[in-house]
């Protein structure tokens, strides 16, 4: 059994919001922000996660989460699986009986991860200039808990969005593809009318908290 007290991680932000994308959006949420990111995505919105950031201990992060009224929680990053006590977070998060999601960018490993937790999976398309860090042996491991989002940035993002959920039957293997147009690069109506010219069975999603309160931290 992890000690909670014994183990940390370095955190950039833990806030309070609503939840601003994928299945749980409009839900008041408890965001757990973790340091570091190994990727550099061209519409990154995070970016002063990369560095910083306190170390915390597991213990002292569960405390914090409590002190909100929530009982959905997002792990987010950065990149939250590149530090691996990531992983005892997310058990103890499920263990005191928090709904937990897990947002990653798909270049890590997702199979060590608590089965209680939906697994956000943002497949990189190939104008976030990360297209080549996508771990699609991660795909094998999904289920219809989790849901697979794809940043669409431009119409070869959309036709690369569109052929990779074809390819691997996205929509049968797991519960919400997402498809999420980049913030001010973009125009939502746009992908909007490519989604339903295609009769695409995704979920469109805008980012709620940015609708709300603009593009900044904490929200």
């Amino acid at each position: 059994m992890t000690d909670l007290t014994a183990e940390s991680l370095r955190i950039s932000e833990i806030f309070y919001s609503l939840q601003g994308e994928a299945r749980d959006s409009g839900l008041p949420t408890v965001f757990v922000r973790l340091t570091g990111c190994p990727l550099r995505c061209t519409y990154c919105d995070s970016e002063y996660a990369f560095y910083g950031g306190e170390r915390m201990t597991l213990a002292a992060i569960l405390d914090k989460v409590r002190s909100y009224p929530a009982r959905y929680v997002c792990v987010t990053g950065g990149e939250p699986l590149a530090q691996p006590n990531c992983l005892p977070l997310l058990v103890a998060l499920c263990d005191a009986g928090y709904r937990v999601s897990l947002e990653t960018s798909g270049a890590m490993p997702v199979e060590a991860v608590d089965p209680r937790v939906s697994r956000v999976v943002d497949l990189k398309t190939p104008a976030s200039g990360e297209q080549h860090r996508n771990r699609l042996e991660n795909i094998a491991a999904l289920t219809e808990h989790d849901q697979v989002k794809f940043v669409i940035c431009d119409r070869g993002d959309y036709e690369w969005a569109r052929f990779t959920v074809d390819q691997y039957s996205l929509t049968e293997r797991v519960g919400e593809v997402l498809f999420s147009p980049s913030y001010e690069q973009l125009e939502a109506r746009q992908l909007a009318e490519w989604i339903l010219e295609d009769g695409l069975l995704v979920r469109m999603q805008l980012q709620t908290h940015k609708l709300l309160w603009g593009d900044i931290p904490g929200v």
